[in-house]
């Protein structure tokens, strides 16, 4: 029972010595490691070169469901990437069913749980990718690690929340910057892996899969076991709530039950605003490489005639990877800066320029590919990203507004569904579109016209419904006695206002350093990468 207790809710209530700067590093803990998701493409081709002797006669045009069980054959890419989408798939599931689940266990317990589903859910794949079961792989990474990427995303939100009501855009923008970064770490220290454990020419995917996994079980738990929750009652020296409307804000110190909130057209509003600025903006990431190269080409490089065909086709593809290492990096920074920039400017405006800066740029794109400025298309590919990781960060602070912090948690849970259905439709789309255009004889260059403009048209629909999204209702808000049954289940104690008020110390400094050195390094990596394009 020791152990059970010392996962409880009841255990996380902050003494008066404790700071609230201390949650952000232990989010940055969880998202950090989660955050490989959007680095995982670095095991797609490795993992195709598993099996050295391979009968050509008899793996030719092998389908999905064999090769989720051969042990004869190499992997083909799409049978691999569906891994993404599944445990995207997954993510939005499990964050949907446990949301719940998580108000009433508390960050700890929650926390771990996410650090024994990811990082385990990669030692599985791993030793997927050792018997050479494409199914284990999928199972493992794919359905654990879902389950851990789910759980794990939205643990951080709820209490980070309740800990900055005064600052919480940039309080979530920190947590969920790491979501954004963690591929700018984990995806360099993969290859270093594999490339490490390489033997006989096969690269050591399962050697890093399961070292990996290990790692993130280790940081996650951390992560998890420095989680506080603020006592009931809890507010920050000097803050004073504000009420519904003010500045335009729409900040409520009300609260919505999970339940109630599924049921007004605020969440339904909220959840096709994130959709839609999902779907656009994921199309570009996972087709950002082959875009700059088809419009482009050797355009990239500024002295094609002087290189030899190999060499200047080497000198693309390295032109290519820098956009990706940017795209990384703004996708994490503008997590941070955007969700910091609504505690200013309020969420319903911050999300009225991811949709409008949006439509300019998408419908920029074309024009610069066929004026030939590579710079100007990248520059506007970065800010696109930023406000793609913006929209993801602002996301809980707009839900804390409009519903509340009792269940906040809860509800960002369901509304990540939204995330779900554009992980797959985004990439799907702009992956058909141009297929559909190449094979109607549209020159490369081209190809990307068509969706780019289908991209505007869907930020011009998340434009109206952001503009449609007021204050709840009066009748949807819970009553006094509903809150205080809520609260008891949640195990927490009153007394708050003078509890929880230390200074950032010593052990402040170490937490912040700890997260904020790796991030460093990543971003160092993911600048060296991006001057290729310079």
């Amino acid at each position: 029972m020791a152990e059970i207790s010392l996962l409880d809710r009841a255990r996380t209530i902050a003494t008066p010595k404790f700071n609230r700067w201390l949650v952000p590093p232990a989010a940055l803990c969880i998202h950090l490691c989660i955050g490989m998701a959007y680095g995982f493409s670095v095991f797609w081709l490795p993992m195709t070169h598993l099996i050295h002797v391979a009968d050509p006669a008899a793996c030719a045009g092998q389908g999905f469901l064999a090769q989720l069980t051969t042990t004869r054959c190499n992997w083909s890419v799409p049978a691999e990437t569906h891994i993404f989408e599944t445990f995207i798939a997954v993510l939005g599931i499990s964050a949907a069913i446990w949301g719940a689940w998580l108000e009433h266990a508390g960050p700890r317990k929650a926390g771990f749980v996410a650090a024994l589903c990811w990082g385990g859910g990669l030692v599985v794949g791993g030793i997927g990718v050792t018997v050479h079961q494409l199914w284990l792989v999928y199972l493992g990474t794919g359905v654990l690690g879902g389950v851990g990427q789910g759980v794990g995303y939205i643990t951080p939100v709820s209490t980070l929340i309740k800990w900055f009501p005064d600052r919480r855009g940039l309080a979530t923008g920190f947590a969920i910057m790491g979501y954004g970064g963690g591929a700018m770490i984990g995806a360099p220290l993969a290859v270093w892996l594999m490339a490490h454990f390489a033997h006989q020419g096969v690269q050591g995917v399962s050697a890093s899969l399961i070292i990996l996994g290990a790692i993130y079980v280790v940081v996650m738990s951390i992560g998890a076991f420095s989680f506080r929750v603020p006592p009931t009652g809890w507010q920050p020296e000097g803050f004073t709530s504000p009420r519904a409307g003010d500045g335009g804000a729409m900040i409520t110190d009300r609260h919505v039950h999970l339940d109630r909130a599924l049921k007004t057209p605020q969440f339904w509003l909220i959840w096709l605003v994130l959709c839609l600025n999902v779907t656009a903006g994921i199309a570009v990431i996972s087709m950002a490489s082959p875009m700059l190269q088809d419009v482009f080409g050797a355009g990239l490089i500024g002295r094609a005639g002087a290189l030899s065909p190999a060499e200047q086709k080497a000198a693309v593809v390295a032109a290519a990877a820098g956009l990706v290492g940017l795209i990384s990096l703004f996708n994490s920074l503008g997590r941070l800066f955007w969700a910091a920039s609504s505690d200013y400017a309020g969420r319903k405006r911050t999300y009225y320029i991811f949709f409008v800066l949006g439509i300019i740029l998408y419908v920029l794109l074309p024009t610069w590919g066929r004026l030939g400025i590579p710079g100007l298309f990248v520059l506007s590919v970065c800010i696109i990203i930023s406000m793609y990781g913006g929209g993801f960060s602002t996301l809980p602070a707009y839900l804390a507004d409009i519903f509340g912090t009792q269940m906040v948690g809860a509800i960002h849970g369901r509304l990540i569904t939204a995330w779900s259905v554009a992980g797959i439709a985004g990439p799907a789309l702009i992956a058909s579109l141009r297929q559909y255009e190449l094979d109607h004889g549209v020159p490369h260059a081209k190809v990307y016209n068509l969706t780019l403009y289908i991209m505007a048209v869907l930020l011009l629909i998340g434009l109206v419904c952001n503009a449609l999204i007021k204050p709840v209702g009066e009748h949807h808000y819970m009553s006094e006695d509903e809150l205080a049954r809520e609260q008891a289940l949640q195990h927490g104690h009153g007394g708050g206002e003078a509890a929880a008020r230390g200074r950032p110390g010593i052990g402040t400094a170490l937490a912040w350093l700890g997260v904020g050195v790796p991030f460093l390094i990543g971003v160092w990596i993911a600048l060296s990468k991006g001057l290729a394009l310079f």
